[in-house]
């Protein structure tokens, strides 16, 4: 039995102007993970964010949230009304104090949690009678995170949220997320270009790259299938043409250097190793690949 999905695209097209930010977008979210979004600037990540909010609609294709479709009105009034966003920009009504802009948005939402208003008020050391313009881009990042969390959101989405933030204040946003995931039934979907930060909390991972899907599954499968496979050979290393194996589908670099030939692959490490030893490879060496060493290669250029 598949497990249930709190976000679904199926071939999801986006035009703007003649230009294709999304060009058949496949994404799947299941419902409870932490889930990154991972793509090169352009590559149709904040697109795709407003998709599923029913901020913009699709050319083409499919989404559904909470199983619901999210470019008709009704759905997507529900769909928000389940969901929390934090958007890179933070938006938020400078004139109001910190206390006026919870009660203001608590107003919206009949199953506003006051005691998780009360935890990150707390843990935040948010000044409730300073007004939003006079905060720091940390507070002002706390206080949109607690609007969205306070607000029994079950689905949590965020689009840059650590950006231009010091690394202490981007350790306690993380680590509240990681505690809220583990304390309440919530999903959350982010974009982010910190490598790192999806790396430390996220348990999937999608990457994308010109407005489709590259790569996308369990962060701990990343860890576990994609390998670096060096090989040295006593003369010239063959080329990819001889070995079938070095071009195979999961292969996605060979780097040729005199006698040395080095891939990245995310799967087959036994075949290319077998096909290696068959063309009388001297030294075969593999080691793991970072997340990050996957996100370049999936993005470095087609094939």
């Amino acid at each position: 039995m598949s497990e249930p999905l709190a976000i679904e695209t199926a071939g999801l097209r986006k035009t703007y102007g003649g230009v294709e930010a999304l060009r058949g977008l496949d994404l799947q979210v299941p419902a409870g993970s932490i889930h990154g979004f991972l793509g090169r600037n352009g590559a149709g990540k904040t697109t795709t964010i407003k998709i599923v909010l029913g901020m913009t609609r699709p050319t083409g294709g499919n989404t559904r949230v909470f199983g619901l479709p999210a470019e008709q009105r009704q759905s997507s009034l529900a769909i928000r009304s389940r969901a929390g966003f934090v958007s890179e920009e933070k938006d938020l009504y400078p004139y109001m104090t910190v206390e006026e802009t919870i009660r203001f948005t608590a107003a919206f939402y009949p199953g506003w949690r006051r005691d998780l208003e009360k935890r990150y008020l707390r843990s935040f050391e948010l000044p409730v009678d300073r007004k939003v313009k006079a905060l720091s881009k940390g507070m002002r990042t706390k206080l949109a995170l607690l609007l969205a969390l306070c607000r029994g959101a079950e689905l949590l989405i965020l689009d840059e949220p650590t950006a231009g933030l010091d690394p202490a204040v981007t350790e306690e946003v993380l680590q509240c997320l990681v505690a809220h995931v583990g304390s309440e039934e919530m999903t959350v979907f982010f974009s982010s270009h910190q490598i790192a930060e999806v790396e430390q909390i996220a348990d999937r991972v999608t990457i994308i790259d010109r407005g489709r899907t590259s790569v996308s599954g369990a962060l701990e499968d990343f860890r576990e299938n994609y390998r670096r496979i060096q090989l040295v050979f006593g003369e010239e290393a063959p080329s990819a043409e001889k070995a079938p194996a070095f071009r195979g589908p999961g292969v996605l670099r060979v780097d040729r250097r005199s006698r040395a030939l080095t891939l990245i692959a995310s799967g087959g490490a036994e075949q290319i190793v077998e096909e290696a030893r068959a063309l009388n490879a001297i030294s075969v060496d593999i080691t793991p690949v970072t997340l990050k060493e996957i996100f370049l290669e999936t993005v470095r250029g087609e094939g």
